[in-house]
């Protein structure tokens, strides 16, 4: 299935691109490659196949929300290089 040059100024227009005729002829042959590529992967036999969102099985790696004990305001702010005594005191970064 190949992509015609209207179709790629479509697509930069809508993706707000400025494309030079190098670049067009360019995406013009890419995103044809990539049509047909899909259209070949679309005459696989998937039956038997179940869907799945990814290839390798997931775990949930967060930890479970507990309660546990925290730093209390003087050990955390020990460190600090600038400190009010309750807060970690900044350089401004907005005017």
């Amino acid at each position: 299935m190949a992509i015609s040059r209207q179709d790629v100024l479509t697509i930069a227009k809508l993706a707000r691109l400025t494309l030079t005729e190098d670049e067009i002829n360019m995406f013009q042959e890419q995103l044809s490659d990539v049509l047909e590529y899909a259209a070949q992967l679309q005459t696989l036999d998937t039956t038997g196949v179940p869907p799945t969102a990814s290839a390798l099985p997931l775990n949930n790696v967060m930890r479970s929300d507990e309660v546990a004990l925290s730093l209390d305001n003087e050990d955390a702010l020990a460190n600090a290089p600038d400190s009010d005594g309750r807060s970690f005191r900044v350089k401004a970064v907005l005017d």
